[in-house]
């Protein structure tokens, strides 16, 4: 039985494209890597779901705002709700069509294989923190405001500034840490297995915490609008929930 439900499968990873036809557009989606995890292994269920391949780039929250900002075309957007709301009110994405996706916490990253920190408590995270030689975050992603809330009410602010890097994205966090160039990440907690050779190394404990929502929009001049809406209403089916609760999120 197994071995039929796997040649099913396959069969219907080859059908699916050959059904969109040689000239069928990709649906274009830009998405923040918060969900890069789970989209990414979503994809080709939302194809199959929608008909149509997506086409998808990366980055943070704040760096595709800038570009949608800047005229960027888009049918899906998969953005933070502040960002969503910003774009909805200067009518860059089509109103009424926001959708909760999931959430995911702010944790640790470290180096697989090395000695997991003690960051069970707000004091033993400003330990962990004060003993680090080394620190990676990113400069412009969506769980900045958080960190440095946190370095703030922990009062380390000035006693990490020196060796807090921040990065361009979150692949050059993850890298610094697998490298081993940064013994820490601090990055949302979705975000830390997408560089292969780093681990959880656990969440920010009590009100040091703060989760980061995402919510999926439809562009306000989507090519092909019909399509977006029918890719959000497969991210938000109970079909999709099992994959983000695997890489790291929350679905509500």
């Amino acid at each position: 039985m197994k071995q039929a439900t796997a040649i099913a499968f396959l069969a219907a990873q080859m059908i699916a494209p050959a059904m969109w036809g040689q000239g069928a557009a990709p649906l274009r989606v830009l998405a923040s890597n918060g969900v890069r995890g789970a989209i990414s292994a979503l994809q080709p269920q939302v194809e199959r779901a929608v008909g149509k391949p997506l086409n998808i780039e990366w980055g943070s929250s704040a760096a595709l705002k800038r570009k949608i900002e800047a005229g960027e075309a888009f049918d899906l957007a998969l953005l933070t709700p502040e960002t969503t709301s910003d774009l909805m009110k200067s009518g860059k994405i089509a109103a009424g069509t926001a959708a909760d996706l999931a959430r995911t916490g702010v944790g640790f990253g470290i180096r697989e294989g090395a000695p997991k920190p003690d960051v069970s408590t707000p004091q033993a995270v400003k330990q962990t923190l004060l003993k680090a030689k080394s620190i990676s975050i990113v400069k412009e992603g969506a769980s900045r405001a958080t960190i440095d809330k946190m370095f703030a009410t922990l009062g380390v602010a000035d006693a990490v500034a020196s060796k807090t890097k921040l990065e361009a994205g979150t692949e050059r966090a993850g890298e610094s840490v697998a490298t081993g160039q940064s013994e820490l990440e601090i990055v949302p907690l979705s975000e830390v297995g997408l560089v292969k050779g780093v681990q959880i190394a656990g969440a920010l404990p009590g009100d040091l915490q703060n989760y980061l929502r995402f919510q999926a929009s439809v562009g306000a001049n989507a090519k092909d609008a019909a399509t977006a809406k029918k890719a959000i209403q497969f991210l938000t089916s109970p079909a999709a929930a099992p994959t983000f609760k695997a890489k790291g999120m929350e679905t509500h």
